[in-house]
C-alpha cells in the first residue's frame, strides 16, 4: 500500500483559499481583549484599521461596543447620540453595552442621574435611532458575539429585494422611491406626495417642510440626499 504524499498538500491548499467571512476592526480597539480572541479564531479574517465610524463593520453592519461606564458617560456628554448618527449611513445598527447590567443603574448615594433617565435613552436608541442593543457580560461574551455575527454573512448570499412586486402605475412608482428610504413606510409616502407635487420638490424642500410629515427623521432624510 502506497502513501500518498500529495494528499497533505492538497488538504493544506484547500484550507489556504477557503474564503474567510471578514470583521473589520478600528485601530482604536486594539489594545482590548476582544481583538486577542477574533485573532484567535480560525473561522473568520480579522482587519484592523483606522474607521470613521463604529468600532466594527460587519458586511453591512456597524457595531458601537460601549462598556457600562462608556456608555454613561457618553451618554451624558451627548457623544453617542453623534457616534449613532454617524452610523445611519449603514443598513444596520448595532450597540453592545458590556459590562454588569447592575452597573448601568448606580445607588443613589452613589449618583444622581435617575436610573428612568438610562432605561428612557435605551428606549430611544432601539426606537428613535432604529438601533439594536445587545447585552454582553464581558470581552469574551462580545467577541463571541461578533464571531456569530461575522460567520453568518456566508449564509447570505444573495441580495433579498426591498419590494414584495414591481411597480406598474406611475403613482406606485413614485410611492417605491419613497418607500426605499429608511422609516417612509406606505403612509407617509402618500402623505408627502399630497403635500409636494412631484419627486424632486420632495428631495430639494428644507427640513422645516419636511418634519411636518417626517417629524424627527427628517433631518436623516436630507443627509442621504446629500451623501
Amino acid at each position: 500500500m502506497f502513501h500518498n504524499i500529495f494528499s497533505r498538500l492538497k488538504h493544506k491548499s484547500k484550507t489556504k483559499n477557503k474564503i474567510l467571512p471578514k470583521i473589520f476592526a478600528d485601530i482604536h480597539e486594539k489594545d482590548s481583549m476582544i481583538l486577542a480572541e477574533l485573532k484567535n479564531n480560525k473561522d473568520i479574517e480579522l482587519i484592523v484599521k483606522p474607521l470613521k465610524i463604529a468600532d466594527y463593520l460587519i458586511g453591512k453592519t456597524a457595531i458601537e461596543r460601549k462598556t457600562t461606564n462608556d456608555f454613561i458617560s457618553s451618554m451624558l456628554s451627548k457623544r453617542l447620540i453623534e457616534q449613532l448618527y454617524h452610523m445611519n449611513r449603514y443598513k444596520d445598527k448595532i450597540l453592545i453595552i458590556e459590562g454588569k447590567i447592575e452597573d448601568l443603574y448606580p445607588k443613589k448615594e452613589q449618583s444622581k442621574l435617575n436610573p428612568n433617565a438610562i432605561r428612557g435613552f435605551i428606549l430611544s436608541i432601539m426606537n428613535n435611532h432604529d438601533t439594536k442593543i445587545i447585552f454582553t457580560i464581558d470581552y469574551k461574551d462580545t467577541s463571541d458575539y461578533l464571531i456569530t455575527l461575522t460567520k453568518q454573512q456566508l449564509k447570505s448570499k444573495t441580495e433579498i429585494s426591498l419590494h414584495s412586486r414591481i411597480p406598474r402605475t406611475l403613482k406606485e412608482q413614485k410611492r417605491y422611491i419613497l418607500e426605499s428610504f429608511p422609516n417612509i413606510g406606505p403612509k407617509k409616502a402618500e402623505k408627502l406626495l399630497k403635500k409636494f407635487p412631484n419627486l424632486l420638490s420632495i428631495f430639494n424642500a428644507d427640513e422645516e417642510e419636511l418634519r411636518e410629515i417626517l417629524k424627527n427623521r427628517s433631518g436623516e432624510f436630507k443627509y442621504i440626499l446629500k451623501e
